[in-house]
């Protein structure tokens, strides 16, 4: 693997060459991007309504949800929150500001556009209605949990979460091989899914999943029979009250916890 310094140096190369990307590269690989992640969610509650109890519920989509920023890194493709880490090339003033909010808001698009494409698809392929209804009911529930935060825990959640998401590309980009490379992302992501921190391109599939869901009138009745109120699963929700806050905790955990910070202790000037 790569040292912490060569892995720096190499961020200076990789932020420059996501700076130069062409505006619909930048979309195209954002939206496979939140496409990856949107499936690994779809996965994650999967996996999670089989599960009675819900600490094993939270483990196995623990367990699962890693697949989406495994894709992500060795397919190849364009993550916001990774691209946090561009921060550091601008502090080598290896690109200017301005390219890298270009990047941040061509790609950031680009997720949105994949995720809401997978939420409506699962919709309509009625994949929510597997195991009695059940995966409808834990897409409807975990959105239900999102919108609820209020938008301090949203932003101190979205801080936790994606600075475990940019240690998880740190430590990739540092892989040589293939399995360097897949367990370096796991771990933090596993454990970053398992607190309950909050991303915010999963939230562009949960929360449109949830309230797609909500929509389904058979999928509306279940939620009716067990007592869940569907009334918070509005799209002003979701943008404004869960998808800014979490967004802007994003930031602040990728680009200055982590990328700020590495770039401090590993500066070429102080090697």
């Amino acid at each position: 693997m790569l040292s912490p310094q060569e892995v720096a140096e190499k961020f200076d190369g990789i932020g420059l060459g996501k700076a130069n990307l062409c505006v619909s590269k930048a979309i195209l690989l954002g939206i496979l991007a939140g496409m990856y992640i949107a499936l690994a969610a779809v996965g994650a509650n999967t996996g999670g309504s089989m599960m009675e109890n819900p600490g094993v519920a939270k483990i196995i989509s623990s367990l699962i949800f890693p697949a989406g920023l495994a894709m992500v890194v060795l397919a190849g493709s364009e993550l916001f929150t990774g691209d946090c880490l561009m921060l550091i090339s601008n502090l080598d003033r290896k690109i200017t500001v301005g390219k890298m909010l270009r990047c941040w808001i061509l790609v950031y698009v680009g997720n949105l556009i994949g995720s809401l494409v997978v939420a409506f698809l699962m919709t309509q392929a009625h994949q929510f209605s597997l195991f009695g209804n059940g995966v409808a009911m834990v897409t409807m529930k975990t959105a239900i949990a999102k919108v609820s935060l209020s938008p301090i825990s949203a932003v101190i959640l979205g801080i936790f979460c994606n600075s475990l998401v940019c240690v998880a590309v740190w430590i990739a980009t540092a892989g040589t091989t293939i399995t360097e490379k897949l367990a370096g992302v796991y771990l933090p992501i596993f454990l970053f899914v398992l607190c309950g921190f909050e991303h915010s391109v999963a939230n562009m599939y949960y929360i449109p999943a949830g309230i797609f869901a909500s929509m389904d009138p058979a999928y509306a009745a279940a939620a009716a029979a067990k007592g869940v109120d569907l009334s918070m699963l509005t799209w002003g929700n979701f943008f404004i009250g869960n998808l800014l806050p979490v967004t802007i905790g994003n930031i602040i955990g990728g680009s200055f916890m982590v990328g700020t910070v590495y770039w401090k202790c590993y500066h070429k000037t102080e090697r």
